[in-house]
């Protein structure tokens, strides 16, 4: 097994592409789907359930973790892959993004930001130096640099303030990071909508130099037209032999729109919110399990899929758990939708490998157009 941090390109298809990440604690292929383990859980999920879906890698929250139970006493107690019994890699965001929308509660310097903890008013300081202190306590294999994300719209000089300030983070988060053999730095652009102040972002990332290179500042408000716009070109100007991750992406038709457009790896809170709200993704759209349409219906929740809901429970048991409130509703929801989406994610590489990425895509939207979707 490696012992250091490496990304490997096996296939591309126009600018899709298929590889595999290296690092101590195993491989990751892509394009890879990262589950949302907020609170070093992902919700009504046990791990090893996860990994039958096929996740190869989580996602940890910095902010989350360091308010409760504590970076240092995850630490003392083993590190977070020992904490949440995840022996796979695990990739922790900065913090920056969760400390932005605190609004009112947060102070922006150059230093850093002050911020009022939401569970209990305490104060706290997060700069780039204690976002990589945090996230080398947790033990992360994938470290975020700490950057500051502005919800869109907005206007252009604010962008390009705060696009600017994320750059002079990332110098310091760089250099706090250090050197650290199995680990990886990843670097995040920002810039909104604008290609200039995405391009000026690129080139300052790329001369500090990162293992890896996020795409920030997008699923913000810009809506979808916009986000694929900038992806048209924004992965076009990082690195080719680095990975590309597109934070909080998305929805089915995000992620593949994103991986057509040369992104390598999401993450999105979706799969999981969703099954504890009554809605299942499917291959033909949506489905609301709470509709009164499905209380007597015999059906699985997708004929094709072998996921423990689709294989032994109907839509009318699904419905009577979901309006009873029971717990084993959200479990098995979740499942469903994590198991689609790295149902997704294969299909994408298979297809990418075989050099037949438009047919797939055009064979998604044409199942998902004729489905079976409900009213929200």
């Amino acid at each position: 097994m490696t012992t250091r941090f490496s990304f490997t390109l096996h296939a591309t298809d126009g600018k899709a592409r298929t590889g595999v990440i290296s690092t101590p604690r195993g491989e990751v292929r892509t394009p890879a789907f990262m589950p949302v383990g907020t609170a070093a859980t992902v919700k009504a999920m046990l791990p090893e359930s996860v990994r039958a879906t096929g996740a190869d890698i989580l996602l940890g929250n910095t902010y989350h973790l360091m308010l409760r139970p504590s970076a240092e006493r995850i630490h003392r107690i083993g590190g977070l892959h020992r904490f949440m019994n995840w022996d796979r890699p695990i990739l922790t965001d900065s913090g920056g993004f969760q400390v932005m929308s605190l609004a009112a509660l947060r102070k922006l310097t150059e230093d850093g930001v002050r911020f009022s903890s939401h569970i209990d008013g305490s104060k706290h300081m997060l700069s780039p130096e204690r976002s990589m202190e945090i996230q080398k306590l947790l033990g992360s294999d994938i470290v975020m640099c700490f950057d500051e994300c502005p919800a869109l719209p907005a206007a252009e000089a604010a962008v390009a303030e705060s696009m600017r300030l994320s750059m002079r983070w990332a110098q310091r988060s760089r250099d706090a990071f250090g050197d650290r053999p199995g680990h990886a730095l990843f670097g995040i652009m920002q810039g909104g909508v604008t290609p200039d102040l995405r391009e000026e972002s690129a080139a300052a990332l790329k001369a500090i130099g990162f293992d890896g290179y996020a795409v920030g500042g997008l699923a913000v408000g810009e809506g979808q037209e916009a986000m694929f716009s900038v992806l048209d070109y924004a992965p076009g100007f990082l690195p080719e032999d680095k990975p590309r991750y597109l934070m909080g992406v998305g929805k089915p038709d995000d992620i593949v729109g994103a991986v057509e457009r040369g992104i390598d790896m999401m993450d999105c809170v979706l799969p999981s919110r969703s099954g504890r709200t009554g809605q299942a993704w499917t291959r033909r759209g949506q489905v609301n399990i709470k509709n009164a349409r499905h209380q007597d219906d015999p059906r699985p929740l997708d004929e094709d899929c072998t996921c423990p809901a689709c294989r032994n429970y109907s839509r009318a048991y699904l419905h009577h758990v979901f309006r009873a409130g029971e717990m084993i509703s959200g479990m098995l929801l979740t499942w469903h939708n994590l198991h689609y989406y790295q149902e997704l994610m294969q299909g994408l590489r298979d297809a990418i490998a075989a050099g037949r990425l438009s047919a797939f895509v055009q064979d998604f939207h044409a199942v998902r157009a004729g489905g079976d979707i409900d009213p929200l």
